[in-house]
């Protein structure tokens, strides 16, 4: 789907005053919701999901999986050593992240919330996308590493989850 297709379901949405239309293709997930706001014309947020390939030899940067063991640093073996039966989730992209779906709504998640695989995390928004961030582990959220609306950084680790 290129980027005029998405233009114009977009505009077919806000004209039909459809609140949420989700879209599922084989390689991509769309979610266009339309909020409105004191203005007339209805603000449009969209939401794309980038799956992980099984088996592909060498993954595009954006599609690198969000959950990787921890890595080890000599340097810094005093706070990693507590931390290495750990599961590191990490930003499978550049943007900012957000710990809310809204700033009125409460966290995905907090501290000592148990997760199962496909959980939402948290959101990174990405040049006015924002992509939800789901958990490829089962277990139970022991540290959130990033401040809520920072910038992160492809590969900067965001969650640590216990899998026991």
């Amino acid at each position: 789907m290129d980027i005029k297709e998405i233009q114009s379901l977009i505009k077919f949405v806000a004209k039909s005053g459809a609140s949420e239309v989700k879209l599922e293709m084989e390689d991509l997930k769309i979610t266009i919701r339309t909020v409105s706001s004191s203005s007339s014309s209805p603000e449009t947020t969209i939401v794309q999901q980038i799956p992980v390939p099984q088996a592909q030899s060498a993954p595009p940067a954006a599609q690198a999986p969000a959950a990787q063991a921890p890595e080890t640093n000599k340097a810094d073996s005093g706070s990693k050593s507590d931390d290495s039966k750990y599961i590191t989730i990490k930003s499978p992209i550049i943007g900012t992240f957000y710990r809310k779906p809204s700033p009125d709504k409460p966290p995905f998640v907090e501290v000592g919330t148990t997760v199962s695989q496909g959980d939402v995390l948290c959101v990174i928004e990405a040049m006015k996308l924002f992509n939800d961030i789901e958990s490829e582990v089962s277990g139970k959220i022991v540290k959130v590493l990033v401040e809520d609306s920072s910038p992160v950084e492809f590969d900067q680790p965001l969650f640590l989850v216990d899998p026991s």
